[in-house]
């Protein structure tokens, strides 16, 4: 049981390989900003980027995820009570790392105080098995962990645990006193410890100097055994003794004067001499754990080994499970909060392979939200990838909204893809195994080759990288250069694409690249090339996307004619 992994992340994960996106490619598309937005956890927000930037074009886990997202959002008692077991058992990963990590030997009183804690995690699993049997639960990754915790449950070492785990709990609540033996040499001096019993009842204070003198007197004379009778006597440790156990031990049994006696050393001088020196309880406890933890040793090794194997087999099963659970949750939240607000939200379907590999209808930029207060502000879309249309050549005027709806693309690939609900009224898709983007880069990162150069060497790597099944979304990509140079080389770039048939959309302002669709369309077998273009409305921006032939000439005569700067308006011919 305890190597089989259990994951409602990651199915098969054995059998699924993953592709991650690049560090530029989630920034792009706003992946950062969205995990700032869900938590302000940094490990939550690494955890969840790790989790939308991997990919993998199996339908399988798309739905096995949408499945358990569905779960998770649909019952919020659920994640309620989910959340607050996970807090209970977090203290487990904590103590399981610490046990790996120290090779100091754990002391008797740590893991007796342990137990409290061992106790607490018996209870959440219990609970946890109870959460997990609502009838409600469809998905299967739900079930199957739910599966795990009764395997765990019923198995033989959690039983074993519980029953351990109790008996520990009521032997060590009832230890009052612990009885020790010195062994000493013909000076009196210490020479070995041992433990002669643990006592449910505590000593009675007496007189320890007279106890010893009895103890050696005629009429009571030195036993020849090792025996406990129960005859010796105890004597509390006092505070008004200095406030220190050293001084109790030199005053009490009257070794003052040999700390400064020289035959005095070895065993004696370790023992008694150099005891802690500080507060008198805390100092005396500190020092029985010593005593006791080297008496013991065999027993607190046995003891260790016994919790640490209820960890490794249980505990770890369950606390790895934490941030997968984390990430539903986050992102169940931050859905309910928005669909609250009015913004639609849907479950994406994933198919297989097809004639139409996307098929989003009412589409809007998940970033572009987060920023808008009234959802009847933005603009919704449609948008189909199939054969007819496998790379759209996006026109339209600046600040039109082209970045954005490139943008809005590949953020529904990649929620859709984690599981999690889209912003669109409804989203099918085939997966992807990776998103890949290419917008302008950083001033400081052209340096060497140029615009123009770091913009052919990226788009060169990222074109060898990609598949059929990729998503490729190019941002105003060779726009660094004139008209004319960036125009071949994009047109050069449109039909390399076609021929792989990436799924592409390539925003741009050079209109004469969407004009010559069809040339470039006459060189393709079976993927072809569309214009998409953002529309106007007497020269507004409108945030509607449309294939059509681009606008080109037409908005800007619409701008000019808005603005008085046509022939005719500036000579008033």
């Amino acid at each position: 049981m305890a190597n089989k992994r259990i994951s409602i992340l990651f199915p098969k994960f054995d059998e699924i390989q993953y592709v991650p996106m690049s560090e530029t490619a989630c920034h792009d598309l706003g992946l950062d900003t969205l995990c700032k937005t869900l938590t302000s956890d940094t490990k939550e927000q690494r955890y969840i980027m790790s989790v939308l930037s991997n990919t993998t074009d199996d339908p399988y886990v798309a739905s096995f995820r949408q499945e358990v997202f569905a779960d998770i959002l649909g019952i919020p008692e659920l994640r309620k009570r989910i959340t607050e077991l996970f807090d209970k058992l977090e203290f487990m990963r904590s103590f399981g790392g610490m046990a790996k990590k120290t090779d100091e030997k754990l002391g008797i009183w740590y893991l007796l105080h342990r137990l409290d804690e061992l106790d607490d995690y018996i209870k959440c699993v219990e609970s946890m098995r109870e959460c997990l049997s609502d009838d409600r639960i469809k998905s299967e990754g739900l079930i199957s962990f739910r599966k795990h915790i009764e395997q765990i449950y019923e198995d033989s070492c959690f039983a074993q645990m519980r029953k351990d785990i109790g008996e520990l709990k009521v032997k060590s609540s009832e230890i009052k006193s612990i009885t020790l033996g010195i062994n000493v040499n013909d000076r009196f001096e210490a020479v070995g410890m041992g433990l002669i019993s643990v006592n449910s009842k505590p000593f009675k204070k007496s007189g320890i100097v007279s106890n010893f003198a009895d103890a050696i007197a005629s009429k009571n004379p030195i036993k020849d055994d090792t025996e406990w009778n129960g005859d010796m006597h105890y004597h509390e440790i006092d505070h008004a003794v200095n406030g220190r156990p050293m001084a109790f031990f030199q005053k009490g049994m009257g070794f003052l004067a040999m700390r400064s006696t020289p035959f005095v050393e070895s065993k004696m001088r370790e023992t008694i001499i150099n005891l802690p020196d500080d507060d008198g309880m805390s100092s005396s406890t500190f020092y029985l754990e010593k005593v006791m933890n080297k008496m013991l040793d065999t027993l607190i090794k046995r003891l260790r080994d016994t919790l640490s194997k209820y960890v490794d087999v249980a505990v770890r099963d369950i606390t790895r499970l934490i941030p997968e659970f984390g990430y539903y949750i986050r992102f169940a939240e931050f859905v309910e909060k928005l669909t609250a607000q009015g913004f639609k939200l849907a479950p994406a379907k994933a198919v297989s392979e097809g004639e139409t590999s996307m098929n989003a209808k009412g589409f809007y930029n998940l970033k572009l939200a987060l920023s808008v207060e009234n959802p009847a502000d933005i603009v919704v879309n449609d948008l189909v990838f199939d054969k007819q249309n496998t790379v759209y050549i996006l026109t339209g005027a600046n600040r039109g909204g082209k970045t954005t709806v490139t943008q809005a693309v590949g953020l529904m690939f990649a929620l859709a893809q984690g599981g999690i609900s889209v912003p669109a009224a409804s989203f099918e898709y085939v997966p992807v195994d990776c998103i890949y983007t290419h917008f302008p880069a950083d001033e400081d990162k052209t340096v060497d080759l140029g615009r123009l150069g770091e913009e052919c060497v990226r788009f060169r790597q990222i074109y060898s990288d990609c598949t059929q099944k990729s998503l490729l979304l190019l941002n105003e990509t060779f726009s660094t250069t004139s008209f004319e140079e960036g125009y071949y080389i994009a047109r050069d770039s449109v039909r390399a694409i076609l021929r792989k048939g990436v799924r592409t959309i390539y925003n741009t302002h050079m209109h004469k690249l969407a004009f010559d669709v069809d040339e470039m369309n006459s060189h393709s077998e079976g993927f072809r090339a569309s214009s998409l273009v953002m529309k106007s409305d007497g020269g507004k921006r409108s945030f509607k996307v449309e294939t059509a032939r681009p606008e080109g000439m037409s908005y800007a005569h619409d701008i000019a004619e808005k603005y008085g700067v046509t022939y005719e308006m500036l000579t008033g011919e």
